[in-house]
């Protein structure tokens, strides 16, 4: 799989975790790869990763994000646009495949 369909893939992960417990989750993931037949292994491995690295600083990007938006607290987001943002976040200060640009001025 290429880079976008991963990523999408893992932000339709992140995306029900709004709406399920930690442990119907688990039965979500399995759910999830099932009606995924075109993954390779690797995909699969990749995607559960990222979506656990994710999971795992969710408290901490919520923390940042409340902290920057104005008017806005990740209670009051919309989860679409909220899950773009936790993702975002993730792979712009924690994920090492990402690669990082930096401006100078």
């Amino acid at each position: 799989m290429k880079r976008r369909e991963l990523r999408e893939h893992i932000f339709e992960i992140l995306f029900r975790v709004e709406f399920m417990n930690e442990e119907d989750m688990k039965e979500q993931m399995e759910l999830f790869f099932e009606d995924l037949a075109e993954a390779r292994p690797e995909d699969v491995d990749y995607i559960k990763n990222k979506y656990m690295a994710v999971r795992e600083k969710m408290p901490m990007i919520d923390i940042m994000i409340d902290e920057k938006s104005t008017g806005w607290k990740t209670s009051r987001m919309g989860k679409v646009e909220l899950t773009i943002l936790r993702l975002a976040v993730y792979e712009m200060l924690f994920d090492e495949d990402v690669p990082v640009t930096v401006a100078i001025n």
